[in-house]
């Protein structure tokens, strides 16, 4: 019998203002700019995650709406659940992990991020939930 491949499990939360702009974070540990999130922790619900990954790197605090998309890494087997948000409260500041925050446009995102990361704010801006898979970078297409 095959061993039963392990995963990884992340939230991320794209944080759309009144205007459209989205929250972004550019990492300290890669330079690359991302919606917040990170892996989930054992003992909490992938809503409390979204916020607590919002709320530790940027400082804001959150409103998890939808279910926007899930996303596997195939090349790291990470699986991320991404959440549109809303804004509730909280001053934005750079933290340990975020060098920089910005709020982008669409544009602006598509232009920053790579394809595999840029898409996951663009579907955030569908009505439903998106199922893709990448491979750190690219879409891989099916």
């Amino acid at each position: 019998m095959a061993a039963t491949p392990k995963h990884s499990v992340s939230v991320a939360g794209i944080v759309v203002r009144d205007d459209g702009r989205v929250l972004v974070i550019k990492r300290n540990d890669n330079g690359h700019w991302e919606a917040p999130g990170g892996v989930l922790e054992l003992d909490e619900s992938f809503e409390e995650g979204v916020q607590r990954e919002v709320m530790e790197e940027t400082g804001l605090e959150v409103t998890v709406e939808r279910l926007t998309g899930v996303y596997k890494n195939l090349t790291h087997g990470i699986v991320a659940l991404v959440y549109r948000c809303r804004l509730t409260g909280g001053e934005p500041h750079a933290t340990e992990e975020a060098r920089e925050i910005l709020w982008m446009t669409k544009e602006e995102v598509q232009g920053a991020m790579v394809p595999a990361f840029a898409v996951r704010v663009l579907d955030a801006f569908e009505e439903v939930p998106k199922s893709r898979t990448h491979d750190g970078v690219n879409l891989v297409h099916e």
